[in-house]
C-alpha cells in the first residue's frame, strides 16, 4: 500500500472515530430533557437580541458578521448543521468538513466561520459530557504531551487567521479556502477512487476502515530517538516509547491546522499517531477524541470567542440541526447499502472541494493578483455554490426518503 493511500485510510479512520464520538454526544444531549431545555434557553435570547439589532454586541456586524443579520442566517445555520449531521450519521465520517465551507458559501466571513465551528464542537462536547466512558484506551501521558503542542498550535493558527484578516478580509478568506481545497481535494479524490475500486470488485461493505497495530520503519526511527521525557504507551501490547518532545511538536502542527480550519484535527492526528509515532489504533481513538475536545475548546474560546470571532446564534443553530441530522443519518445506515454510503462520502467531500475552489478566482481578482471580468469570476463562484448545494440537497433528500420510506423496518429493529 502506498504512503498516500495509508495516509488517506488513517485520515478516514480519524474522521470515523470523531463521527462515533459526535453521535454519542448527540444522543446524550437528546436523551436529556435538561440538556435540551438548556440548549433552547441558550438559543432563544441570543436569537431575539440578534433579530432586534445587536449584531454589534455579537462580534460587530461591520467587522466580523455577514453583511447584515437576518432570521434567514439563523435558519440557514440549522440546515448547515442538519446537513453535517446527516453526513456524519450516515457516512460515519466527513460531516465536519463541510461546515466551514457551507458557512462561507452563505456569506459568513472565513474567520467567523472557523471560530463558530470550533465553538460549536466545544459546546457539543460540554453539553454531551465530554469525557465519555466509551472513549477507549486513553493514554493520559500521551494526551498530556500532545496537548502541550496543540495548545501552542491554536495560538499560532489563531494568530495567522487574525493577522491575515486584519491585512485583508479577502486574503483571510482566500487562505482558508486554499487550505480546504488542498485537504478536501486529497480526501475527495482518494474517496472516489476507493468507491470505484469497491464497486469494481463487488465490495458492498461500509465505509469503515480496519484497525492496525503494526509498526512501520518510520515509526521505528521516531521511537528510537530518545529525547526525554520518554513516554511509555500500549503496555498491553508489550510497551512502546516515544519522546514527549516529538509528540508536542506533532501537536503544534495539529493545533495550528485545527485553529486555521475550524475542525478538531482528528483527521490529522490519526495518521500522525499510527504511521509516525507507531501508536496502536485503539489507543489513538481515545487519545485523539480527548485532544479534539480540549483543542477545540481552547481555540474556540481563547483565539476566537474572546476576540469577537464567534457568531453564537449560528453555533446554536448548527447544534440544533446536527442533533436531528446525525440521528436520522445513523438510523438510515440500517436500510441502505454500504457501497452507496461510500459514493456519497466521495461526492460530499468533492462538493466542498469544488465550492472552495470556485471562490478563489473572485478573491484573487478582488485583491488585484489577477485581472478577470467580475462577471466571469462571479459566474464561476455561483456555479460552485450551485454544485455544492445541489450535491448536499440531493444527499439530504435521498437520506430522508430512505428514512421515511423504511420507518416500519426501523421501528421494528429499534
Amino acid at each position: 500500500m502506498s504512503v498516500p493511500r495509508q495516509v488517506f485510510e488513517a485520515m478516514k479512520a480519524g474522521a470515523e472515530a470523531h463521527a462515533r464520538w459526535d453521535y454519542e454526544m448527540s444522543m446524550s444531549i437528546l436523551a436529556s430533557k435538561k440538556k435540551m431545555m438548556f440548549l433552547l434557553l441558550m438559543v432563544v435570547p441570543i436569537f431575539l437580541i440578534s433579530v432586534a439589532d445587536a449584531a454589534d454586541m455579537l462580534g460587530s456586524k461591520t467587522a466580523y458578521s455577514p453583511a447584515f443579520y437576518s432570521t434567514n442566517v439563523f435558519i440557514v445555520s440549522i440546515f448547515v448543521g442538519l446537513a453535517a449531521g446527516l453526513i456524519t450519521g450516515a457516512i460515519g465520517a466527513g460531516g465536519g468538513f463541510i461546515i466551514t465551507p457551507a458557512l462561507m458559501a452563505v456569506g459568513v466571513k472565513g474567520i467567523l466561520a472557523v471560530g463558530t465551528d470550533l465553538f460549536h464542537i466545544a459546546a457539543k462536547a460540554i453539553m454531551g459530557t465530554a469525557v465519555h466512558k466509551k472513549l477507549g484506551n486513553v493514554s493520559v501521558k500521551l494526551a498530556a504531551a500532545f496537548l502541550v503542542g496543540t495548545f501552542t498550535g491554536t495560538f499560532i493558527g489563531g494568530y495567522i487567521n487574525k493577522t491575515l484578516y486584519n491585512i485583508s478580509p479577502a486574503l483571510s478568506d482566500t487562505f482558508i479556502s486554499v487550505v480546504y481545497v488542498l485537504l478536501l481535494g486529497f480526501l475527495g479524490f482518494y474517496a472516489l477512487a476507493d468507491y470505484l475500486k469497491a464497486r469494481r470488485v463487488g465490495d458492498t461493505g461500509g465505509a469503515h476502515g480496519s484497525s492496525s497495530t503494526a509498526i512501520n520503519p518510520l515509526s521505528q526511527k521516531i521511537q528510537s530517538i530518545h529525547i526525554p521525557p520518554m513516554i511509555t504507551f500500549d503496555e498491553d501490547l508489550g510497551g512502546r516509547q516515544v519522546s514527549g518532545v516529538l509528540l508536542a511538536i506533532g501537536g503544534v502542527f495539529v493545533g495550528t491546522l485545527a485553529s486555521i480550519m475550524g475542525v478538531g484535527g482528528g483527521f490529522v492526528t490519526f495518521p500522525m499517531f499510527v504511521y509516525m509515532y507507531g501508536i496502536s489504533t485503539m489507543t489513538t481513538v481515545g487519545t485523539d477524541i480527548l485532544q479534539i475536545i480540549f483543542t477545540s475548546g481552547v481555540a474556540g474560546v481563547g483565539q476566537y470567542a474572546i476576540h469577537g470571532y464567534v457568531f453564537y446564534t449560528l453555533a446554536m443553530g448548527m447544534l440544533l440541526g446536527s442533533l436531528i441530522g446525525i440521528q436520522v443519518g445513523a438510523l438510515t445506515t440500517k436500510v441502505v447499502k454500504g457501497i452507496h454510503i461510500r459514493a456519497f462520502y466521495a461526492i460530499t467531500i468533492l462538493a466542498g472541494f469544488i465550492n472552495r475552489l470556485s471562490v478563489l478566482p473572485s478573491k484573487l481578482n478582488e485583491m488585484g493578483y489577477i485581472s478577470v471580468s467580475k462577471d466571469i469570476v462571479g459566474y464561476i463562484e455561483i456555479g460552485g455554490n450551485i454544485l455544492f448545494w445541489t450535491a448536499i440537497a440531493i444527499f439530504g433528500v435521498w437520506i430522508f426518503s430512505k428514512f421515511f420510506g423504511n420507518l416500519k423496518v426501523l421501528r421494528s429493529e429499534g
